[in-house]
């Protein structure tokens, strides 16, 4: 059961191709034939969900001055060069050093080979993809401004140039969203939490993306407004219980059978979450409050972790403990369509050579490896209140994680890791809990995370996805190491 995302992902890409204008004259048809190309390569973006901008033919360095406004007006999160014959660097050096989003150059050549026994000039200025991709990476290279990526390949039936095109699409979703999402910062951080504290200036600085101060006063305003009997409460509560599971507790007195009143609150605090992002026109929460005991907004800031599930699996990321660095991190993965649960390492299983890497809540449900489960919980361990925690664990196979450091020059750093999700038992606790195995083994690769500094949070995804998150890292000038890399 998949969750629907609550806006469409999407991007603005351009693409520019390049040529020799003085070849027109000299071999007609060509520029024809190369134009074609072009739209053969905008035909296989057509489906990652992006906005296309075609910049045309740029073939001489006038039109390189007179493209560039137009590029710079378009707002791109990521330039294409389509380098569909030579082409000279003076149709390119101007507007590399002045992109600030990553540019890609395209070598798709038509052609597996050419037919060397019938072999013409004219062939082979259709084949010569690959010709000015030095001439044009050292230009980038002496304007300060590196290619973020090279794909080499043939332009169709070419399955890693395909895939490499449909990675830096969804490298381009990711930057779109950081670039422009209004992401809701409410509550305080916990007391003891010294890695918790993030400036929200350095987040606009380093992403663009803008952070929104909420009251937690908003949501209660919405939450009081709603009776109990209310259409849209009942609808939720129809909607988790065919969500989740719901079974008898095994071995934690902590928990029980989802008792009715949970059920109530849950689905109260997901509708009034629902009403309060809209009005607030958000992309992604991070937060914690206690409030007094025994009032309603303690019961309602403490109750957050179904609704906070549904959202973050509908793209929009929740993170407790006001932890915005990780929420950040698990919007990535949703943009990179990988999942992106909150996580934090759990203990280790020194049998299996397994770390459980979990949390009591948010979760990406799209990434469950079966229904998830409802409990009812007597408490949160560590912090107040009581109710409904949400219990799953990953499908099994690989998995990244991604954590945000920030250094001591304040400066924020990517901390990533590849690894298997395994089949294995999880604690009947009404917390989500993943058995994870990282090489060379769960000591040396614990240590090794640890030294490099990462807020003790992560968003957790599917799939091996460590070069694609270290390409968007780049791309903000941010460091990012991959742990699992190390010797």
């Amino acid at each position: 059961m998949n969750i629907e995302r609550r806006k469409p992902l999407t991007a603005n890409v351009g693409v520019m191709s390049v040529g020799l204008d003085t070849y027109w004259k000299q071999f007609p048809g060509l520029l024809e034939k190369l134009t074609e190309k072009t739209k053969r390569l905008k035909t296989l973006l057509a489906q990652y969900s992006v906005s296309v901008i075609d910049f045309g033919m740029i073939d001489n360095a006038s039109k390189a001055y007179t493209a560039l406004p137009q590029m710079k007006a378009a707002d791109l999160d990521l330039l294409l060069v389509d380098m569909v014959t030579y082409a000279t660097s003076s149709t390119f050096g101007a507007i590399v050093r002045e992109m600030q989003c990553p540019v890609v150059l395209v070598a798709l050549q038509p052609t597996q080979a050419m037919d060397y026994a019938h072999g013409t000039t004219f062939m082979q200025l259709c084949n010569d993809d690959i010709c000015s991709v030095p001439e044009f990476t050292g230009v980038a290279i002496r304007m300060g401004k590196p290619v973020a990526d090279i794909i080499i390949g043939q332009l169709d039936g070419d399955d890693k140039a395909q895939e490499a095109l449909a990675e830096w699409c969804r490298i381009a979703h990711a930057r779109h969203d950081l670039r422009k999402a209004r992401i809701g910062h409410m509550g305080h951080v916990l007391e003891a939490m010294l890695d918790m504290q993030t400036d929200p200036t350095a987040v606009t600085s380093t992403f663009g993306c803008h952070v929104v101060q909420c009251e937690p006063d908003e949501i209660l305003r919405e939450y009081t407004a709603l009776a109990d009997d209310t259409p849209e409460i009942q609808a939720m509560s129809s909607r988790i219980l065919s969500f989740f599971d719901t079974p008898d507790p095994v071995s934690d007195p902590v928990t029980t059978k989802l008792t009715a009143p949970d059920l109530l609150t849950a689905s109260k605090t997901a509708v009034a979450l629902e009403r309060f992002i809209s009005a607030k026109q958000l992309d992604g929460l991070a937060y914690y409050y206690e409030a007094q005991p025994d009032t309603e907004m303690r019961k309602l800031v403490t109750n957050f972790i179904v609704g906070n599930s549904l959202l973050t699996a509908a793209g929009f990321p929740m993170c407790g403990e006001f932890d915005i660095k990780t929420c950040l991190a698990m919007l990535i993965m949703d943009r990179l369509e990988i999942g992106g649960s909150f996580a934090e390492f759990h203990p280790i299983d020194f049998v299996r050579d397994t770390v459980l890497v979990g949390h009591d809540g948010p979760h990406h449900l799209n990434i469950a490896d079966r229904k998830p489960v409802l409990r009812s919980l007597k408490k949160y361990h560590g912090k107040p209140g009581s109710g409904a925690g949400v219990e799953f664990n990953i499908k099994t196979g690989p998995i990244t994680m991604l954590s945000i450091g920030v250094k001591a020059d304040g400066k924020f750093k990517f901390i990533i890791a590849e690894g298997e999700s395994l089949k294995g038992p999880i604690p009947p606790t009404g917390n989500t809990n993943t058995h994870g195995k990282f090489l060379p083994d769960v000591r040396t690769f614990l240590a090794r995370w640890c030294k490099e500094g990462p807020t003790h949070h992560f968003a957790l995804g599917i799939g091996h996805h460590a070069a694609s998150i270290a390409k968007l890292a780049a791309s903000f000038g941010i460091e990012a190491v991959i742990v699992t890399e190390q010797k």
